[in-house]
């Protein structure tokens, strides 16, 4: 038998853990002012508007990575269990916490030499990794083995594509995730950095936008150039308490691809909205290529 874990970076809460068979979720952690704080892991829930209305006042948070032994708990009382663990995490090359998460599974493999961690790698962050969580959640539910279910996800993973705006260029400076980005007087100019997520799982700029209409005009566009099957796959909006343009966005959706398509709403995790700041968003569909 195995379990299906998810990390909270990849926006899945209790509540959406619970309806898809999330056994676990894996909490990513921030600080603000040294203080550590582990979504859904000491906090039954979390309260993202407040969150985020601290970010729009200046408050600029931390993350850091999960730590061995953390990781070890996590792992353990699965394996102890006698259940073999399958693991849909956020991209590894935007973390050195995967390392940690490695020499865990080393260290236990000792202890419980029979039972196995597999690992899928979205490629992505925030609502990219949540489709391929949903969708990966459907194949479990029909009855795949681990392994049918590791080549279900391989086969699907560069099928996802993500385009997102950041409001706040400074956030994105502070913590270095975008290459290809240089903050400047962009936000008191009304630019807004264009990035997109890489088949690596990098994110990188792909340009800017003067104003958040022509930002999201632009996410929308690309959907439309570069969507297939939408009509059977969801398109996904992320965002940071930006429901204004959330609103906008669902609207020319609607307006370009018709009234077929299924539209999700989530607000973005806090770790992956500490580096991405409030009033952010960004689309995640089915794509010919990323």
């Amino acid at each position: 038998m195995y379990v299906l874990y998810a990390d909270s970076d990849c926006d899945i809460t209790p509540e959406s853990a619970k309806r898809l068979g999330y056994k676990t979720i894996i909490s990513m952690p921030f600080s603000i002012d040294g203080e550590n704080f582990y979504p859904y892991k000491d906090m039954a829930d979390f309260d993202l508007q407040s969150f985020y209305k601290k970010l729009n006042d200046g408050v600029m948070p931390k993350t850091s990575s999960i730590n061995v032994e953390e990781y070890k708990e996590y792992f353990e009382k699965e394996f102890s269990q006698g259940n073999d663990i399958f693991y849909i995490h956020f991209s590894e090359a935007m973390s050195m916490t995967f390392q940690n998460m490695r020499e865990a599974y080393k260290e236990l493999k000792d202890k419980y030499p029979e039972r196995k961690l597999y690992e899928a790698d979205t490629k992505g962050i925030t609502v990219i990794s949540y489709g391929l969580l949903e969708e990966a959640a459907e194949q479990y539910k029909k009855g795949l083995s681990a392994e049918e279910l590791l080549k279900w996800f391989n086969e699907n993973v560069d099928k996802w594509a993500m385009y997102l705006f950041a409001d706040n260029l400074q956030f994105f400076k502070r913590s270095g995730r975008v290459s290809g980005l240089t903050a400047t007087m962009g936000t008191l100019l009304g630019i807004r950095p264009l990035i997109w997520i890489t088949p690596e799982g990098k994110m990188e700029s792909f340009g800017t936008a003067r104003g958040r209409q022509k930002a999201i005009n632009t996410l929308v566009d690309k959907v439309v150039e570069l969507g297939e099957d939408l009509e059977n796959h969801k398109i996904y909006i992320g965002h940071t308490m930006a429901d204004e343009c959330v609103e906008i966005a669902v609207e020319a959706l609607r307006e370009k691809l018709g009234d077929k398509i299924t539209i999700e709403q989530i607000v973005t995790n806090p770790t992956a909205g500490s580096h991405c700041g409030p009033n952010s968003m960004g689309i995640a569909f089915h794509a010919k290529h990323k």
